[in-house]
């Protein structure tokens, strides 16, 4: 992936701008959004980015945590990421494919041809779950799993 500059000390600047918010920073390169006065302390601006990738893998660690648990774990992760990549330049990178995937992936979905078909789809899933269920409710009947006429 090209990311704009091959020589040391210069800013690499993506190429793929898209969105209101991306382009208010147009003149902002990829890169640490730390201070200026911790970027020019090398163990201060260590450690801060230390502190950044911590703090971003606590939510990730956290998101991921929540996936099989009730919560926002996609959400949380991506905000991980965020936290990354206010730092680092492959989480900027892979911030900015997912933004362009999933904006991909909404713009697919919004086809009158796709919603149809998955309207469609999920017609014949409802229709075939319901006429499974009354097969099993006509054979089996409905049993409570407790008794009430013992109490």
């Amino acid at each position: 992936m090209n990311t704009g500059s091959n020589r040391p000390g210069e800013v690499a600047v993506a190429s793929d701008r898209t969105g209101s918010e991306e382009a208010h920073d147009e003149h902002r390169g990829l890169g640490s959004r730390a201070p200026e006065f911790v970027k020019a302390r090398r163990v201060l601006h260590l450690s801060w980015q230390v502190g950044v990738f911590v703090i971003g893998l606590a939510v990730v660690v956290a998101g991921v945590i929540m996936l099989p648990l009730p919560g926002p774990g996609w959400v949380v992760i991506f905000g991980g990421m965020a936290i990354w990549a206010t730092e680092f330049v492959w989480a900027q990178l892979v911030l900015r494919w997912t933004k362009r995937k999933v904006t991909e992936a909404a713009q697919r979905a919004l086809d009158p041809k796709v919603r149809r078909r998955n309207i469609i789809l999920t017609s014949i899933g409802l229709v075939v779950v319901a006429v499974l269920l009354g097969i099993y409710v006509w054979k089996f009947g409905i049993v409570m799993p407790w008794k009430i006429e013992d109490q």
